[in-house]
């Protein structure tokens, strides 16, 4: 069976290139004798991918050096808990702008005081709260954003301005283009879309943060032990730091995220020019905040939707439903999704609006 057009909104796609790589490097790493699965992450082979990846991640994304970077465990969803447990001292703000942003402020608001800045809730999360919509509180220790909302189809076209510092879910959007890092005090991010398989979270954090964590914050929930630690505290997730190390060399290859937002941009452009044209496909975010990872969309009625699902299945377009919490059409167009790609979805989708029109 040849390869298909996977437009899962995680875990996604991988680089064909970097799929090749890893499989020829499967039982053999360098010369090893053995897979990257098999070696100890107490090796010295092993610690040279780890510092190769954070290398290479700190140099493809600019990283100052007053800050660490974090290999952990658990998915960004570990990180609703882990953030206010290290951070949170007297009061937080959290905008809620989709499913997972609110998911983080629920899970933190059992650990102290934490106020709701704003919702997107009353307009379905359909588009982002502009400045003025934001009720910031300065001496928070931190506002917390999920930059890009994958449900939704959604991202921040700002960053709030605040003096507090701010915490960032990038987990859909890392790796897309370029960010200054130095604008956060912590980001992190689940691999699972732009950067590795799902198992790896990454974790992007000011040095000056790194305090003590709550009291009864279980040890493998402190930054600081992580931190001092350099992620080896326990065994961290080996292979999908490798994969992450390959993905990294791929992008460094294309010419880093400059180009990469720049191939992203006109992958976007493709899909929402045609949506916009269309008299039968509708895009569903608010033009200011549509996000250029995940494209939310829907036909002129749910059976449509359903037979655009069931026809794009059997033409080789993997996942297209949109989320179950959501429904219609989603389709995400991470890094990996190659333009051709986008091309032939959107034929398919004219195709299918001529016949169904």
């Amino acid at each position: 069976m040849s390869r298909i057009y996977n437009f899962s909104a995680g875990p996604s796609m991988l680089p064909l290139e970097v799929l090749n790589r890893a499989a020829a490097e499967m039982t053999d790493y360098a010369g090893s004798g053995m897979s990257v699965m098999e070696m100890s992450h107490r090796s010295k082979v092993f610690q040279s991918i780890v510092d190769d990846a954070e290398a290479r991640l700190r140099r493809v994304m600019g990283i100052p050096d007053n800050y660490d970077v974090l290999f952990l465990q658990g998915g960004a969803s570990t990180q609703f808990a882990m953030v206010p447990m290290n951070l949170l001292k007297t009061t937080a703000d959290y905008v809620v702008t989709g499913e997972f942003a609110d998911k983080s402020y629920k899970e933190a608001c059992k650990y102290g005081s934490i106020r709701l800045a704003a919702t997107g809730e009353a307009n379905n999360f359909t588009k982002i709260p502009s400045q003025d919509e934001l009720t910031l509180n300065p001496d928070a220790d931190y506002i917390h954003i999920c930059q890009n909302n994958t449900i939704y189809g959604t991202t921040w076209p700002y960053l709030p301005q605040t003096p507090a510092p701010l915490v960032a879910d990038l987990s859909s959007c890392i790796l897309s283009e370029p960010v200054d890092v130095s604008k956060y005090a912590l980001i992190y991010a689940g691999a699972q879309k732009n950067m590795a398989p799902a198992g790896l979270t990454v974790v992007i954090i000011r040095q000056d943060i790194i305090s003590d964590p709550m009291p009864a914050t279980p040890t493998m929930l402190s930054y600081k032990v992580h931190a001092k630690a350099k992620s080896m505290y326990n065994t961290p997730p080996c292979y999908q730091i490798y994969i992450l190390k390959l993905v990294l060399e791929w992008l460094e290859d294309l010419g880093g995220l400059g180009a990469m937002q720049k191939r992203n941009q006109y992958k976007a452009g493709l899909l929402y020019d045609y949506l916009d044209r269309s008299s039968f496909f509708r895009p569903i975010a608010d033009p200011a905040s549509r996000s250029m990872m995940n494209v939310t969309f829907k036909a002129p009625t749910e059976e449509l939707d359903a037979a655009f699902v069931k026809a794009s299945s059997a033409a080789g377009f993997s996942n297209l439903k949109g989320h179950r919490l959501v429904g219609h059409m989603r389709a995400s167009i991470y890094n990996a999704m190659p333009v051709e790609g986008v091309e032939a979805l959107v034929k398919f989708m004219a195709d299918f609006e001529k016949q169904n029109a």
